[in-house]
This record gives structure tokens, C-alpha cells and sequence, in this order.
């Protein structure tokens, strides 16, 4: 069989839900467009728009301390920069992230919703150009679900690819043939990409992504049956060009 492209998701908002794209354009040294764009920074921050650099993720509010997150969702229009937040199907705030107007009232959503576990006064944060990624360089992380299938036959029990917040989700390789591609070229649609490394985990995958429930320990699970604590690779991308859904992945 095939390996082809299977799905592509964006964050807009670092810790918020998925968006599954149609089509991404991709171009050297980015990742996916609008892809960790912004984060909410868990009371005061070390992040500074002015002088963007990498700071770790336990400085925002994410999945790995902040489980909350995932019973809400996030729609982001780039046009706008609108960002709705829902909550059981309703809307629960709305604000532009391009004005500050905007930003706060969304940080003040967060302020209230998870005032249990939040340090400070949550605040929104981006710099142009710049992606909020756990990784210090912009990259698009892989998820097989040939892999999937197989913690799935471990686990006995269904897992959500999302747990892995993954960019792009490949159907048709064989489980754990992406940690082979490390330090080769993969091409997907017109896009070239380097996988740089495997992708190690943590307690943000134990999460499901619909409940908020932690209802499995995925870095033990990984460790018992693999003896490592990896899934999925990061990429970074070496080629310009459009991909969708349907594409065929090929290794160089």
C-alpha cells in the first residue's frame, strides 16, 4: 500500500484544539500557515514579543498541567484573527487576536474558566513570524497511524491520533517506519521535508482531546511495550509547495 497524506491540522492558539485543513502551502524553514501562532502565558511570562526566542511550554497554558483546555474549542479565522472560543457547543468568548481589545478578552475567559490552576493573569502573546512550537526551530510534526494502530493493539482500546497534536497524519506506511526516515528526505505533494528526529512524549498525550479526561498514561504505555517514549517525527521543511489530503509520501 501507498503512503499518502491522510490529514492536515493546525493550533492556532498553543494548548487549543485542532483545525483540519484542506490544503496547506508550505514553504522553507515555516510550517503549517497560522500553525502556534499564539499562546497564553500561565501568569507572567518569559516570552518577549519583542525578542521572540524559544521558552519552554510550561510558561503557557497547555495539556501537559492544563487538561481543561481540551473540554472547550477553538475556531481562528486568518482573515480576521478572530478567535471563538466554544464550550458544550456554545460560544463562550470571541475577540480579535490582532487588537489588544481582543486579546484580553480572551485572556480574561481563561482567567476565569481555569482560575484553579492558572499563576497570574493569563496573557495572549505572539510575534510575527515567529511559531510558539515545543521545538526552538518552526517544523511540521508527522503521525502514522500504522503507528496509532499498533498502541491501539497494545493498548487495547481506540487512541485518538489528536493526543499527538500532530501537523500531518500519513496513512499507509507500516507502524514505526517514520522512525526509519530520520535524517532523510520525504516528499509529500509538491513539499520536500528533513526529518530531523523522533518526537518524545509527555504527560499532555495522557489527555484525551474531546473528554479532558486523562484516561491512559501513553509515555508508560510507550515504555512497557517499546522501551522508549517516542511517537511521531518532527520536519522541517526543505521544499516549497502545496499539499492535501490524498498525497503520496515517498523517502528519498
Amino acid at each position: 500500500m501507498t503512503a499518502r497524506l491522510a490529514a492536515i491540522y493546525r493550533y492556532p492558539v498553543k494548548g487549543l484544539s485542532a483545525e483540519t485543513l484542506d490544503s496547506a502551502e508550505l514553504y522553507p524553514g515555516g510550517g503549517v500557515p497560522w500553525d502556534r501562532a499564539f499562546a497564553i502565558e500561565n501568569g507572567r511570562g518569559r516570552f518577549d514579543p519583542l525578542k521572540p526566542a524559544h521558552v519552554p511550554k510550561i510558561n503557557f497554558l497547555t495539556l501537559v498541567r492544563h487538561a481543561d483546555l481540551a473540554t472547550v474549542s477553538s475556531r481562528f479565522d486568518p482573515q480576521t484573527q478572530i478567535l471563538t472560543i466554544c464550550r458544550d457547543g456554545g460560544e463562550v468568548a470571541k475577540g480579535s487576536l490582532a487588537s489588544p481589545a481582543g486579546r484580553a478578552i480572551i485572556a480574561q475567559f481563561f482567567a476565569e474558566y481555569m482560575k484553579d490552576s492558572v499563576k497570574g493573569p493569563p496573557r495572549v502573546v505572539q510575534a510575527e513570524g515567529h511559531v510558539l512550537s515545543d521545538v526552538s526551530e518552526p517544523c511540521v510534526h508527522i503521525v502514522n497511524l500504522g503507528s496509532i494502530a499498533d498502541l491501539e493493539r497494545i493498548a487495547a482500546q481506540p487512541i485518538d491520533p489528536l493526543r499527538f497534536r500532530p501537523n500531518l497524519i500519513v496513512t499507509g506506511a507500516p507502524a514505526w517506519s517514520e522512525f526509519a526516515w530520520a535524517g532523510k528526505t520525504v516528499r509529500i505533494g509538491e513539499a520536500m521535508f528533513e526529518i530531523t528526529e523522533r518526537t518524545g512524549r509527555c504527560a499532555a498525550t495522557n489527555v484525551d482531546p474531546k473528554s479532558g479526561r486523562r484516561d491512559l498514561d501513553i509515555p508508560a504505555l510507550l515504555l512497557r511495550a517499546f522501551r522508549h517514549r517516542d511517537f511521531g517525527v518532527y520536519a522541517r521543511v526543505t521544499g516549497a509547495g502545496r499539499i492535501k489530503p490524498g498525497d503520496q509520501l515517498t523517502v528519498a
